[in-house]
């Protein structure tokens, strides 16, 4: 008898929520029974979960997602907990608020470190650029410059800093009262930006574009006289984008533009003005540092639970988006489900990216996982 993973791929087959169920049950029953009798310690597989359109819609947890999670921690046959952690191109707030925030609407306790949104790996960056003047883009007033400011960077600014500053950057804008309180005084034609990072969905698109090609353009002093295009692409202020999803489900009925719309919205402005694109570094799903990133916070979550391994187990990202969850599981080595609660609709044609197998939701898909990875032979 074993515990082992199956080779499947089974495209668009679905079995009913009854079947799945039965079977796992017996599947699992059998995989206890083998992880009683051996020297495994912790599960024989992991689950790495999208969280807008799988988990929660908008505002509003759904059921099954609820029921999932329970499943994971603990309300199963195995009687184990199964390790999972949350991989979102989503953000705004710091990992310890969304953790908080998921936990009283999914039910269960998630704790920051599961959460990974799609600025967590900025945290990296910190380090570099500390000390410096960097712009933070996205969110609400300051929201990101206390997001900013928790990773390590001390001189963080925003747009509306800039515009607090000088209402000729952009005349078409005046702050309201409380963008103008969350603004900070600084001269920025003495104050050198080094890096532009866009943590989350900008909310003034035009003033954020003009800011950006002023500090790309004047080579980091914003207002300060045009550098040539090529200083500007052989020595370039870094520009990072957090979140390639040109669009995202949200409780809306159909999806919404999101921060891959942005970063084509200024590629296109940049171009109009400089005949060329501007380089950057892209993170986020499918990207492949994002995805190594959540394989080693994946890692750390296994240890924490079950102490050392000696491998990793077999990974299950389940998500609704083909483009980032489904292309940058497939691309990391993973199985990857694909759900119908969120972005892909199966009444438009097969998925531009195949996943291992689709699910209705993702108690579905999590019960399916369980089963495939605890059969006997």
């Amino acid at each position: 008898m074993k515990c082992h993973s199956t080779g499947y791929r089974t495209g668009h087959s679905m079995l009913s929520s009854t079947k799945l169920a039965q079977s796992a049950f017996r599947s699992t029953r059998l995989c206890r029974r083998f992880i009683q009798r051996s020297s495994w310690q912790s599960p024989p597989l992991a689950f790495v979960f999208d969280i807008d359109g799988v988990l929660i819609r908008g505002p509003n947890p759904l059921p099954a997602g609820r029921r999932a999670l329970q499943i994971l921690e603990g309300d199963n046959p195995l009687g184990m907990k199964i390790p999972y952690i949350l991989l979102t191109n989503g953000g705004g707030a710091v990992e310890q608020e969304r953790a908080m925030k998921l936990s009283n609407k999914l039910g269960v306790e998630i704790k920051p470190e599961q959460c990974i949104q799609a600025h967590t790996i900025l945290q990296r960056k910190a380090s570099k650029y500390g000390d410096k003047h960097v712009l933070v883009l996205g969110g609400r007033n300051d929201e990101i410059r206390k997001v900013a400011e928790h990773y390590g960077f001390q001189n963080a600014h925003t747009t509306l800093d800039v515009l607090s500053w000088d209402p000729a950057v952009w005349p078409f804008h005046k702050l309201s009262p409380a963008e103008k309180e969350s603004t900070r005084a600084v001269d920025f034609s003495k104050t050198p930006i080094s890096a532009i990072f866009v943590f989350h969905d900008p909310r003034n698109w035009v003033l954020d574009i003009q800011v950006i090609c002023d500090v790309i353009q004047s080579g980091g002093i914003i207002g300060g006289p045009y550098i040539s295009l090529q200083q500007q692409i052989n020595e370039p202020v870094e520009l990072v984008f957090c979140n390639p999803d040109l669009i995202w489900r949200s409780d809306f009925p159909r999806p919404r533009l999101g921060q891959g719309a942005f970063k084509e919205a200024f590629q296109a402005v940049y171009k109009a003005l400089t005949g060329t694109y501007f380089p950057h570094v892209q993170y986020g799903k499918p990207t492949e540092p994002t995805y190594k990133f959540a394989e080693g916070v994946l890692k750390a979550r296994l240890e924490n639970i079950y102490g050392p391994i000696p491998t990793m187990p077999k990974v299950y990202m389940i998500g609704d988006n083909p483009e980032s969850d489904i292309a940058g599981a497939n691309g990391a080595g993973w199985e990857s489900v694909l759900v119908h609660t969120g972005v892909y609709d199966p009444a438009k044609g097969s998925p531009p990216h195949e996943p291992s197998y689709q699910a209705a939701d993702v108690e579905k898909a999590v019960i399916q996982a369980i089963s495939h990875e605890c059969r006997v032979e």
